[in-house]
């Protein structure tokens, strides 16, 4: 076999099935457990070559270009020679020739996932195929039944939904109309391409697409022309799942609406859902994701074949679908808030790195965020304010751990005080916990998520305190409005980067950090009494940390930018807004200690 060019250290081979010989492209030990990836349109292979590139380290990887892409030959005449019965047998010839005596797991983007529905759903198949993972691809026949339920009972919600998906579809129709599209391809279409992906996906510019795009495109129109108005009209009765299915949605999708999976458990029972938040083409935008999620359900369902108890907990968490396998880190996850957060995270399936200042506390938060449904968690000790300390820890993350795509910057300390009796060293001690801390999380976590290209979301913890000015907390207030502008000013600068970023201004709530909060300008006892005090009060508040885990949570499924949590701190949020001299006014009140 020789090595493919565009596939580093790929071996390659010549599949003939019906007169069609098929280019197969294989990475990794051919004794372990096979994953099958199945192209779109107008892609070939190629488009698989991070992800394959990142399975192969635990898989036996198999990619193919499909008939008329790539390498594949074509079908002469075109004309009904893409037809989903013949793709099926393409499918069965590359599984039979790269892994003859187990089945394979199969995975599809688009157009490989719309036939892959097909390989998964019809009796020819059973017993080649071990799971499926799909992505940016519906099946026909389940398409088909979704739009014939919404045409019988066109109530307006379901006639929203068919607009909607209508209009999403209109490349659908393009791709019927006769010799156009061919001639937009082979000219000026198909040199634009790799730009217009660019711009409009953001997909990172390289080996992809190959040079062979014009042909692949104006064949694959064929795979529209042969399938699509026949399955519609006539959706299979009999489209059921024979095999696990992982559903990966991608919430940006410009061609596939979301309300077409509503109803896929009832075709596929025990389907796990994915979200995304990306546009279509995530083999290329978000490859270590997905590798991540490919990798975890090829193992689950190995496992349950081979009867080997799991020690995988499920994750259980309301946001299972979109953290599941993520990678998170917490600052300050020792206790309070950022224990909260770890926790809801490590429901959520993510895998969690809890840091903190003191170790046997980072240790416990990671233990019980494994116990909660964490598929790895590990405890870090450091300081947020030293520069060093977090340089250190953010080489030391990425290399063992992996990139971070859900940065949560908690760590803080309390002071209050009046301006006179705040010392320049408690101005210190407080900026550089509070504002350098986080200042350093961003810088060098955030730079590993910009350079790596996946997208990401950073949260800082701010404080109502951002908002609400008090004549009692000058350096703590004015640490936490620095924190607030610091996360307004990031969010303008990585949006393009698909990096969100999000500052939770919590309020009075239930922690620990009024029992270790410093007063200035007292003396020890004093200090003690009034820390003692408002420990008290904010008991008697009693707002637990876990509703704030789980607005940090919604904030980065939404991508909101400020996010007052408390009652209080969304009325202190609005009256700065729109009754700021009252806020003023509010400020000069002596504090209840």
């Amino acid at each position: 076999m020789a090595e493919l060019k565009g596939l580093a250290g790929a071996r390659e081979r010549w599949v003939s099935t019906g007169g069609i010989e098929l280019c197969v492209a294989e990475l990794g030990d051919p004794t372990r457990p096979t994953v099958v990836l199945v192209h779109g349109y107008p892609d070939s292979k190629e488009v698989w070559s991070q992800v394959a590139e990142r399975l192969a380290d635990r898989f036996h990887v198999v990619l193919y270009d499909v008939r008329g892409h790539g390498r594949s030959t074509a079908p002469t005449p075109l004309r009904g020679g893409f037809t989903l019965e013949k793709l099926t047998d393409d499918f069965l010839a590359v599984a039979d020739a790269v892994s003859p005596d187990e089945p394979v797991h199969l995975v599809g983007h688009d157009w490989g996932s719309v036939q892959s529905w097909e390989f998964a759903t019809v009796r020819r198949t059973e017993g080649r195929i071990a799971s499926f993972t799909s992505m940016s691809g519906p099946s026909l026949d389940h398409f088909g039944h979704w739009i014939k339920k919404r045409m019988a009972r066109p109530t307006p919600r379901r006639v929203g939904q068919l607009l909607g998906q209508g209009a999403k579809s209109w490349y659908v129709y393009m791709l019927h109309t006769p010799v156009l599209p061919e001639l937009a391809w082979r000219g000026p279409l198909g040199k634009r391409w790799p730009k217009i992906l660019e711009r409009m996906e953001k997909v990172p510019a390289g080996d992809y697409p190959t040079p062979s795009l014009p042909s692949d495109a104006a064949h694959g129109a064929w795979l529209y022309r042969d399938n699509v108005r026949a399955r519609l009209s006539r959706p299979r009765a009999d489209a059921y799942a024979h095999v696990p299915v992982q559903l990966v949605l991608p919430l940006g999708d410009i061609f596939l609406s979301e309300r077409l999976y509503d109803e896929l458990e009832l075709w596929a029972p025990g389907l796990v859902r994915r979200t995304l938040p990306a546009k279509h083409w995530v083999p290329r935008t978000r490859p270590d994701q997905l590798s991540a999620w490919i990798s975890e359900f090829v193992l689950a369902n190995e496992e349950r074949e081979a009867g080997v108890p799991t020690q995988r907990t499920k994750a259980t968490g309301k946001h299972a679908e979109r953290f599941g396998g993520q990678l998170v880190l917490v600052t300050g996850a020792g206790s309070g808030i950022g224990r909260a957060t770890a926790f809801a995270f490590a429901e959520a399936g993510a895998r969690v790195v809890a840091v903190d200042r003191d170790t046997e506390s980072a240790a416990r938060t990671a233990e019980m965020a494994q116990l909660i449904g964490a598929p790895q968690a590990w405890a870090e000790t450091v300081d947020v304010a030293d520069e060093q300390a977090m340089e250190k820890l953010a080489e030391k993350v990425a290399a063992e751990y992996g990139i971070v795509d859900v940065l949560v910057n908690n760590a803080g300390i309390g002071l209050s005080g009046s301006f006179f009796d705040t010392t320049p060293e408690d101005w210190k001690k407080v900026l550089d916990v509070n504002l350098w801390g986080v200042i350093h999380g961003c810088r060098l976590f955030g730079k590993q998520m910009a350079e790596r290209g996946q997208g990401g979301h950073i949260v800082n913890t701010a404080s109502a305190a951002a908002f609400q000015p008090s004549k009692a907390l000058p350096a703590y207030s004015t640490s936490k409005a620095a924190v607030l502008m610091l996360s307004e000013c990031l969010r303008a600068e990585l949006a393009g980067q698909g990096i969100g970023v999000s500052a939770i201004c919590p309020g009075l709530v239930n922690t620990n950090i009024t029992a270790t909060a410093r007063f200035a300008g007292v003396d020890a006892e004093e200090e003690k009494r009034r820390q003692k005090k408002s420990s008290r009060l904010y008991g008697l508040r009693n707002y637990p940390p876990e509703k704030v885990a789980d607005a940090i949570l919604t904030a980065v499924v939404r991508n909101q930018a400020v996010v007052p949590v408390t009652p209080e701190a969304r009325g202190a949020h609005l009256m700065s807004r729109f009754t700021p001299k009252a806020l003023r006014a509010v400020a000069r009140l002596e504090p209840p200690l």
